[in-house]
């Protein structure tokens, strides 16, 4: 019977995964909050679910940008295939600072930061941070990917790095990063996506490495619990991800700043007040 509600525990954490981790609202902290009002058991095995499951949202980029990420695709001519492997470059330098920091700082923060209110204090912040800077938009320079260079990739790669702190959102903070440099919404939110497949890979890798030797293997419920989360990660994300990009084209990040405010507060008020 354990089994079966950790199973109904992991189908729904995987359509939070899949929906949060895309738009800017937090999927860590979502996942964090859920666990908190019905736990998935035992405790360490949902620290290491919550990053594994990311895969899923990895694989659904990776599907629907493989031809666009593919610079090997033989359809591509010889300007398209640089134009990719100068986006994977931009990628993976954008990937650098968030990945070094996080190494380092992993422990730390599932350890002090994972906390209902620090998360309730990161919706609220990054909240009004939206608010202002959909009112106060800067002006757009970069309308293509195509027109990305290296210095505004690792200045997007330094925002990426507020998202270390749980309920920033890793899209969130790359958005705000692309359009603190100049990006369109639409470009930037795009970039949040491939910027986000080496760091989350990577942390689902570390993650996974961590519990084998902490722990040992997984049960063979444990491998169920992560196939079925990862699996509704994955098709959740295709729609969140696609729905996100027709909703950037006509409208800006305002509705997503006050859904993170109203969170915020109802985090505070029922984990701390009520």
């Amino acid at each position: 019977m354990d089994f079966i509600f950790n199973l109904i525990k992991a189908f729904f954490l995987g359509i939070i995964q899949g929906i949060t981790e895309w738009l800017p609202i937090s999927s860590t902290g979502h996942l964090i909050i859920f666990d908190t009002i019905w736990p998935l058991t035992p405790a360490a095995f949902f620290e290491v679910f919550k990053v594994v499951i990311q895969f899923g949202s990895i694989l659904a980029v990776l599907f629907l940008y493989f031809r666009k990420l593919n610079p090997f695709d033989p359809e591509k001519s010889s300007k398209k295939k640089r134009e990719t492997f100068h986006l994977w470059k931009l990628v993976i330098i954008g990937c650098i600072p968030a990945a070094v920091i996080g190494f380092f700082l992993d422990d730390i923060i599932e350890q002090f930061l994972s906390a209902n209110f620090v998360i309730a204090v990161a919706l609220i912040t990054y909240g009004i941070i939206f608010i202002i800077t959909a009112k106060y938009p800067k002006k757009v320079t970069i309308e293509s990917l195509n027109e990305l260079d290296v210095l505004t990739s690792l200045k997007i790669g330094f925002f990426q790095c507020l998202a270390l702190i749980p309920g920033t959102s890793r899209s969130g903070a790359t958005i705000l990063g692309g359009l603190y440099c100049g990006c369109s919404r639409y470009v930037a939110s795009e970039f949040s996506f491939f910027i986000a497949i080496p760091v989350m890979a990577g942390a689902s890798l570390l993650k996974i490495v961590k519990y084998f030797m902490e722990t040992g293997m997984f049960t063979l419920d444990q491998w169920a619990l992560l196939f079925v989360g990862t699996f509704v990660s994955f098709v959740v994300s295709v729609f969140a991800i696609q729905g996100l990009l027709n909703y950037v084209k006509k409208h800006d990040f305002t509705s997503f700043g006050w859904y993170r405010i109203a969170l915020g507060i109802f985090i505070l008020l029922f984990f701390y007040i009520l």
